[in-house]
């Protein structure tokens, strides 16, 4: 077929998909895939009738209104939730269309609060080495990722990244998880102290840690050594959760799991499940109370702020997961995905690590399993294993330089909540198929 559509690689356009149903997309062909690896969107599969019936509604009664001039009902009903769910003092939210968007308004916001309250020598952002937080100019330059940096880099501001919490990487040999804390601590705080902790505005960090390093989870109490370490700076803390939000992880705030509550925070993906386009940002009361008692205004927005079918969308979704329970499945099925990984792959000779919290887990690919490896980065393994488990009939996330942005392979796996657990048992069989293929 003759396209206009500008894809993604134009050298290996996508095929045309026709339906889908559950867990499954469908092709034109009539082909199933399992669908796990829609970058962690689709928490509630395909054909959910709460949500469409929220869109259909919400479509006939008014489909756009430009906040410049109006609020709407969803956008109002659904901060009013986000706001009862949230952790710490998680106040007003902001919403955007995409995660991106989400973190471009965080940093932005961060920024502007500093004017606000009188400290506009705050303008410095430290980050973490391997992060992703978006594509737009902003978000790109906060990533620690050097592959979707670097021809961007001359017009990138100026972002200082520390290492990342990632043990099966970075921890030494013999060294204790309170240890290896510590060493990633001293690290944060020195990198304030060089930049001089009065002019930094934000520390900003995945809680689980997504498309660059594979579902990375911290160790022990990281998080909470962080928030205090920003604390004693005045530093804002600012979370993206664009990927490990919204129950992906089996608590709705990934960050609830480690004790933790940000400044600002970012959610987008299973917020809307896909059925809209969605994102917004969270934040203190603290921080609006600024912007409302100074100037009044945030020197932000985009004309399809808070859209009343996006917001009806998205609040059906958190209805989904929290009213019909569907954030419950999160857990029991992340443990029956990992352990089904570890029986079928956890003594191949090219599988370094299983891993992941929640309904979000990596498998991370090496050419040794007892050195731990890397493949070379020219065999494109990531690639080969898209494509194979594609054939397969399964939807995975692969990505490569895992450990720097050139070295390393791995996969993510986001399955739907609602995956049964056949299904999650017929993904490991395609994925362990799909490695053997793709490592032959």
């Amino acid at each position: 077929m003759n396209s206009n559509v500008f894809p993604r690689n134009s050298k290996a356009p996508p095929i045309q998909v026709s339906h889908g149903q559950g867990v499954y997309l469908i092709d034109t062909n009539g082909k199933e895939y399992l669908n796990f690896g829609d970058a962690a969107v689709s928490c509630l599969g395909h054909g959910d009738p709460h949500v469409a019936a929220a869109i259909k509604a919400q479509t006939d009664k008014v489909a756009f209104a430009h906040t410049g001039f109006f609020t709407s009902e969803p956008a109002e009903r659904l901060a009013n939730r986000l706001v009862s769910l949230a952790p710490g003092d998680l106040d007003r939210v902001y919403f955007v269309s995409g995660g991106s968007e989400a973190m471009e308004a965080a940093i932005k916001l961060a920024r502007q609060y500093y004017l606000e309250i009188g400290q506009p020598q705050r303008q410095k952002i430290v980050a973490r080495q391997q992060s992703y937080h978006g594509n737009t100019l902003g978000a790109l330059a906060a990533g620690g990722n050097e592959w979707r940096r670097a021809q961007f880099a001359p017009i990138l501001i100026d972002v200082s990244h520390v290492a990342p919490c990632y043990a099966y990487r970075g921890q030494h040999e013999g060294e204790t998880d309170e240890a290896y804390v510590d060493r990633l601590i001293a690290e944060l705080d020195a990198e304030f102290q060089g930049l001089g902790p009065e002019q930094v505005m934000a520390f900003v960090a995945e809680p689980v840690v997504g498309a660059t390093l594979g579902a990375v989870g911290p160790v022990g109490d990281y998080f909470a050594r962080v928030r205090a370490l920003c604390d004693r700076y005045g530093i804002l803390l600012i979370l993206d959760e664009v990927m490990c939000g919204m129950g992906r992880t089996g608590t709705l705030f990934a960050c609830e799991q480690y004790g933790v509550a940000p400044d600002i925070c970012a959610i987008a993906k299973g917020l809307g499940g896909g059925y809209q386009p969605i994102g917004a940002t969270l934040c203190t009361k603290a921080i609006h109370d600024a912007i409302e008692g100074g100037s009044g205004f945030f020197q932000h927005g985009h004309t399809y702020l808070g859209h009343p079918i996006a917001c009806a969308a998205a609040l059906a979704v958190v209805e989904r997961l929290v009213d019909d329970n569907v954030l419950a499945r999160v857990k029991p099925a992340g443990k029956l995905l990992r352990q089904a990984l570890r029986d079928k792959l956890g003594q191949h000779p090219h599988v370094g690590d299983i891993r992941g919290v929640g309904l979000f887990c990596g498998v991370e690919i090496v050419a040794d399993r007892a050195t731990k490896e890397p493949l070379p980065p020219e065999a494109k393994t990531h690639a080969k294993v898209k494509a194979a488990a594609f054939a397969e009939g399964l939807i995975c996330y692969p990505m490569g330089g895992t450990i720097d942005g050139k070295r390393g392979d791995h996969v993510l796996l986001a399955p739907p909540f609602i995956v049964r657990d056949d299904q999650l048992h017929a993904c490991v069989e395609k994925l362990a198929h799909t490695v053997q293929t793709a490592l032959a």
